[in-house]
């Protein structure tokens, strides 16, 4: 396993909630927006802010088979990206508790 697909996994692992963001993504910032408006405790990495971003978003890839961001993961369950979760939005909060993230 590549370096950056055990840190990936290692993250989600770790965290009930992680988001793999970019910092001037739209889709990214809503994603944000709607998990600070439940008061959700997350993780988030912004893979244009780290030096390894491009090999983890690679590993993220062969890990859930999306390439884009947001990157979403909820109780280790990859969610998705953004239209994912909104369209969870009446789900969000019992996948959020479930998670001990609020």
């Amino acid at each position: 396993m590549s370096e950056a697909k055990s840190k990936a996994q290692q993250i989600i692992n770790d965290n009930s909630v992680v988001v793999f963001s970019k910092s001037y993504c739209p889709y990214c910032r809503a994603t944000k927006s709607l998990l600070d408006e439940r008061k959700a405790k997350y993780y988030k990495i912004e893979l244009d802010q780290v030096d390894d971003g491009a090999a983890l978003q690679d590993a993220l890839e062969e890990i859930t088979g999306q390439r884009s961001v947001p990157n979403i993961f909820i109780a280790q369950e990859h969610i998705g990206g953004n239209s994912e979760l909104q369209a969870k939005k009446s789900q969000l909060d019992d996948m959020l508790k479930s998670a001990h993230a609020i």
